[in-house]
């Protein structure tokens, strides 16, 4: 996950070579964001989830509240005073705090994500449609450009492309 320390101009800098993958043809955003987040979770991965909107985050708050009662899976908002504490924390793209962790990025918003050199991997899960699909080559370019290790996996069939 990390690169060697560098030396530059006598101060210790800690690169990180951020990894991106796309989860493509998700039938359902939300379910599959769900599965990976709990395989990472299980993990012990620390997670940021960008949605789109306050509605897609209110749905997947209900279903990491509601998929097992006897299996929790803890969150709170990007606002709560406990999300530097907290594995997963949830927040729209309009959101312009930092994030508390710099682990993973789950983005399901149609835009590029701020700064994701800042975290050690970026899941990009994309529907089917053509509303999704497209905003998603411009970020797989956008990625590409910039020199980040990219990998794409089909979310229906769950193989590798």
């Amino acid at each position: 996950w990390h690169r060697p320390r560098a030396h530059r101009g006598g101060t210790r800098v800690n690169a990180i070579t951020t990894k991106v993958r796309f989860y493509h043809n998700a039938p359902n955003l939300l379910e599959v964001a769900f599965e990976l987040i709990e395989r990472a979770y299980r993990g012990k991965r620390r997670i940021a989830v960008r949605l789109g909107d306050a509605v897609l985050l209110r749905q997947l708050d209900a279903m990491l509240w509601s998929h097992d009662q006897r299996a929790f899976i803890p969150h709170v908002a990007l606002d709560s005073p406990l999300a530097a504490e907290t594995p997963i924390v949830l927040a729209t793209s309009q959101s312009h705090r930092d994030w508390p962790h710099h682990d993973m990025l789950f983005n399901l918003a149609g835009d590029m994500p701020p700064n994701p050199e800042r975290f050690r991997m970026v899941i990009e899960i994309v529907g089917k449609g053509d509303a999704e699909r497209l905003p998603a080559r411009h970020r797989w370019q956008h990625y590409k450009a910039a020199g980040f290790p990219l990998q794409a996996f089909d979310a229906e069939r769950k193989e590798a492309l």
